[in-house]
């Protein structure tokens, strides 16, 4: 039950697909959640909205086709705030990139708000929406605080042999460099593991979007994305690292611009380009297991790249204590950790039945960690 006089988090976490929000209420130095929601599958409708309990039981639910994901917003806040009866104090944004300058989770003022739309073109898929959501609910919510949680944040503890790219001094002054994603998702895994800790972790965050991240003691040392959250791994529309000479062949033989190049590398490639359809996980492992043959080489595909990334960490990190799965499919699909974790038994990697192996899955616990760093900033 909420106390009359406690505080309470609105945390909003806009993925690339889909929306998620939830409730916290502060009770000192824990932070509890009373309500949590979601959008799903927004751009390909009929979308669904949802509002459950604590308890996980269903108090809203809808099917309907959102125009944009502030919409989708306004749906879920409305039906909140008439459940709840009181309007959050602090309000919490999971951001995917800061660019250069916005290194640490910050409260968000019109400064902060000028410097990520100076930012855009570090992720173009991810800030413009940030910037819109944020500049909503401050409308809304006037005199309550807003906070920016970055997901590069977690990766500051990454050394600059890790960070730096092999390109000429003036451009990593100008900030390219690596930054790395994912980090909420990481830091939540981490903070609920606690003094359980392994000296040699690999968490693999595969969803939509798609990372796995080296960590030594808790610290990232290392990780898949790069400069944007389009590098790495191919993903569900993201085509993961390319050669340059690709993009320059497309651009010399074909005269795309850098606007074409962007809706190719970001939202027509990766498991979509290569099934040929969508890249929704689901649907194409159903396509498989029909005997698809676009359907299976997507797939391998996609599983030799994780289990590519996980030897090289292996090897950075001198061994593996610990591999967690987390994300939409690394988290529910069963199939998919088999055929990354088969063949790296020679790494010490082994899964096992009633905790017997080192590897785990933890469901990414991305709001709450939000709601950990407001209650710590704000």
């Amino acid at each position: 039950m909420m106390t009359e006089h406690s505080e309470l988090i609105l945390t909003i976490n806009h993925g690339s697909s889909s929306l998620k929000i939830a409730f916290f209420e502060v009770h000192g130095h824990t932070v509890h959640c009373v309500l949590r929601g979601a959008a799903e599958a927004l751009g390909n409708p009929p979308s669904r909205a949802f509002l459950c309990d604590s308890i996980r039981c269903v108090l809203f639910n809808t099917e309907k086709t959102f125009a944009s994901p502030e919409k989708a917003l306004e749906v879920l806040y409305a039906a909140a705030i008439r459940i709840l009866r009181r309007r959050p104090t602090c309000v919490g944004y999971r951001v995917v990139h800061g660019g250069p300058h916005l290194l640490k989770h910050c409260r968000i003022d019109d400064e902060v708000l000028m410097t990520l739309k100076e930012s855009i073109h570090f992720a173009p898929l991810h800030i413009p929406q940030a910037l819109t959501i944020m500049q909503h609910m401050r409308t809304v919510l006037p005199y309550a605080v807003h906070c920016a949680c970055f997901d590069t944040t977690f990766h500051r503890t990454m050394q600059e042999v890790a960070t730096r790219l092999p390109l000429p001094q003036r451009y990593f002054d100008a900030g390219i460099r690596r930054y790395g994603f994912h980090g909420l998702s990481y830091a939540s895994i981490v903070e609920r593991l606690g003094s359980d800790v392994p000296e040699r972790m690999i968490i693999a965050h595969l969803g939509n979007g798609s990372s796995l991240c080296a960590l030594r003691h808790g610290n990232s040392i290392d990780t898949t994305m790069c400069f944007t959250p389009t590098g790495g791994i191919p993903m569900a529309t993201r085509s993961g690292d390319l050669d340059p000479g690709v993009l320059l062949f497309l651009m010399r033989t074909y005269g795309l611009g850098a606007d074409e190049l962007e809706a190719i590398v970001n939202r027509q490639s990766g498991l979509a380009a290569l099934t040929g359809g969508g890249g929704d996980m689901r649907a194409i492992l159903k396509g498989r297991n029909d005997g698809n043959a676009c359907a299976e080489l997507a797939i391998q595909t996609y599983t030799r790249s994780v289990r590519k990334a996980i030897g090289a960490y292996a090897a950075l990190l001198g061994g593996v204590d610990r591999l967690i799965f987390t994300g939409g499919i690394g988290e529910h699909s069963n199939e998919i950790r088999d055929m990354v974790c088969g063949g790296l038994e020679s790494l010490g990697i082994r899964q096992g039945d009633r905790g017997k192996g080192n590897v785990m899955v933890m469901a990414a616990g991305e709001e709450q960690e939000i709601a950990h760093i407001c209650r710590t900033i704000g």
